[in-house]
Parts: structure tokens; C-alpha cells; sequence
């Protein structure tokens, strides 16, 4: 990860070192010694990351831990996400090695877990200072983030142990029941009601197109790449997977890349550089994965707005805890006006759909 995401551990999200230590070294061997220096990523804006440094021992690990405040159903569930990842690493290599689970609240007052580090590039919304991309290598690493996924979606679940990851077919139907519930229970006054694109999602779904392992948040700031390079070299933030339908996760992951000719409002909320001259376009990921693995976009409509629904519930989700000041991280103020425009855009692509 980058030395630029890190920052002192922010006083509402801090935790006991020593506790965390203490318990590490009956888990881990070659851990005995001081207390490891500890920095936050400052990238995510739902579960908390640290970095956990032992310098006299040449070691990095990454812990990860719930936010404080309300959470979300079964969000932030800590042994789940290190199941996942525990289970997937044989077959899918980019995952991180998971090294310990803790559920005792006596250690920090939450469940958590300790990776290794994945050395490497995390780009941001800005690349890093001196950094370019000419357009060959934009188009290679926007290729090379579709074809990761679809090389996820090859996984079979009953290989890697995960067989009942999820609840089996109807994915798509408890996707939008159970997003318009989260967005119900998480509004705010400022936000619009979404009640017109709520029942288009829910009049138009399709069936499930098929089942398989889906990230469900698949971003190219939660891919870990070479510094030279740029091929993808780890994976990150387990959190959302399951088994699931995969062009509903590729219709998540297309809400979130923001191509140069999008409006101001989209280009305002980017965070990852897919703007950049090179970069394939939202319709040409979608062409390329579906060459890729068989399956059709005949319903991409669907799952375009049910993508940028899903990311407008992430949004009102955060933002409620800032609302609500159940956190003061001064990057969720204003939300708000995201879940707005993306109600917006939304409608937009309903009715350039329908043609009306």
C-alpha cells in the first residue's frame, strides 16, 4: 500500500496497541519484542486498516476492524471476511495471507484480523507524484482490472470451500429487496426517497445469470499492482463477498468508473484514475468481459442502475453515521449530495432506456 494513504491513527478510531501485541505474539512465532509501530490507511471509508510495523524484525502485517457506530445488518462481520479469504487463497493467489482471527472484546472491544502485507501500487484518485500512464498502459491496466474479475468468476466456490458462502439462487431478488431496505433504514432528510428507481429495479430483474464468487467491491483501489509492471499482484477488502450473480457484481464495479467524458458531479466523486486517455470505456469493460466468460449484456440496463442504487446505499450508509455523528471524518460531510445526483442519474439511465 502507499506511503501516501497512511496517516496517524485517528483518535475516534484508535485501539490497544499493547492488547493487540499481546495477543499477536500467541498466534504469530518470531513476534516477541516491542509493540509494533502503528499507522491508518486513509483510503476506505468502511472497515478500519492499519498497518502494523515490527522495523527491527523486517515485518508488516495489516489489521483490519470494524468502524464504530451503526452498522449495517451483517456488515463488518470480521470472521467472515477471513474465512473467505482463508478459503480462496488456494485457488485464487491474489489473496492476501490471512495469519489470525481475534473474536475476544477483551483484546480491542471488536472482532478482528491480521494479514500479511501485499507489497505494491494502490492508485488513487490522483497517481502518485511523478507518476504517468501513456494510453498503451492505461488500456493494459483497465484490461487487466476486467480480466481479474472474470478470472474470479471462474473460481468454483465448491473447490475453494465455499459452497455456502451464500444462500443459492434468487441472488438477484435479495439484492435489490435487501439494498432498498439498507437505503429505507439509512436515510436522512437531505436525501431523495429513490422510490421511482426502487420499484424499476424491482420490476425489471432479470433471473439470475449465474452463481459464482463475487468481490462486490471491486475497485481499481482495492487491487494491489506492481511498481513497474502494473500487473495486479493482490486483491483487497473481502468483505462484501459472497456467491452471488456476476454480472450484478461487474454492474457494482462500472458505478464506480468514471470515464472522461462523464458530467461534473461524476468526475467530482472519482477515485480511481479511469479517466485517464487509454482507459477502456464502461461499455467496453462490459463487451470485454462478457467475450471473456459467455455471459450476455442484454440486461446491462439493469444491472447499470442497480449498480449506481447499490453505491448510493454505500454512500447514505456512511453518511448516516456522519449524520448522526457516530464519526467526524471530515470526508463524509458531504455525502449527501452524492446520493442525490447518483438518485439522478439513476432516472436518467431508466428513461434513456425506455426511450422516453
Amino acid at each position: 500500500m502507499n506511503d501516501t494513504d497512511q496517516s496517524a491513527v485517528r483518535a475516534e478510531d484508535a485501539f490497544d496497541v499493547e492488547g493487540v501485541h499481546a495477543w499477536l505474539t500467541q498466534q504469530m512465532d518470531g513476534l516477541a519484542g516491542p509493540s509494533p509501530e502503528v499507522v491508518q490507511f486513509t483510503g476506505g471509508a468502511s472497515n478500519l486498516t492499519y498497518l502494523l510495523s515490527y522495523p527491527d524484525l523486517g515485518t508488516e502485517l495489516i489489521l483490519r476492524r470494524p468502524p464504530a457506530g451503526k452498522k449495517a445488518g451483517s456488515a463488518h462481520d470480521m470472521a467472515r471476511e477471513y474465512r473467505v479469504q482463508k478459503a480462496l487463497e488456494p485457488v485464487f493467489p491474489l489473496v492476501p495471507t490471512v495469519r489470525a482471527l481475534c473474536q475476544d472484546p477483551d483484546v480491542i472491544g471488536a472482532d478482528f484480523y491480521v494479514m500479511d502485507k501485499v507489497p505494491g501500487l494502490i492508485l488513487r484518485g490522483k497517481l502518485p507524484e511523478g507518476m504517468s500512464l501513456s494510453p498503451s498502459r492505461a488500456r493494459a491496466l483497465s484490461e487487466a482490472f476486467v480480466d481479474t474479475l472474470a478470472d474470479l468468476h471462474q473460481v468454483d466456490p465448491t473447490a475453494a470451500g465455499l459452497a455456502d458462502l451464500g444462500k443459492g439462487e434468487g441472488y438477484v431478488r435479495r439484492q435489490v429487496e435487501g439494498w432498498t431496505r439498507r437505503y429505507v433504514q439509512a436515510r436522512t432528510w437531505n436525501t431523495p426517497g429513490f422510490r421511482y428507481v426502487t420499484a424499476w429495479l424491482a420490476d425489471h430483474q432479470p433471473d439470475d445469470a449465474a452463481l459464482c464468487v463475487v468481490h462486490n467491491d471491486w475497485r481499481l483501489d482495492n487491487l494491489v499492482l506492481h511498481e513497474e509492471t502494473l500487473q495486479v499482484t493482490g486483491v483487497l477488502d473481502w468483505e462484501l463477498a459472497t456467491l452471488g450473480d456476476p454480472l450484478m457484481d461487474l454492474g457494482s464495479a462500472m458505478a464506480y468508473w468514471v470515464q472522461a467524458d462523464d458530467g461534473r458531479m461524476a468526475r467530482a466523486m472519482r477515485r480511481q484514475p479511469s479517466h485517464l486517455p487509454g482507459m477502456l470505456t464502461r461499455a467496453e469493460i462490459v463487451e470485454r468481459y462478457c467475450d471473456r466468460t459467455g455471459l450476455s449484456a442484454e440486461n446491462w440496463s439493469f444491472y447499470e442502475v442497480f449498480g449506481l442504487f447499490r453505491l448510493a446505499v454505500i454512500a447514505q450508509q456512511i453518511y448516516y453515521r456522519y449524520h448522526h455523528k457516530q464519526t467526524r471524518n471530515p470526508a463524509f460531510r458531504n455525502l449527501w449530495m452524492a446520493v442525490n445526483y447518483l438518485d439522478h442519474r439513476c432516472r436518467s439511465t431508466i428513461r434513456r432506456t425506455s426511450g422516453s
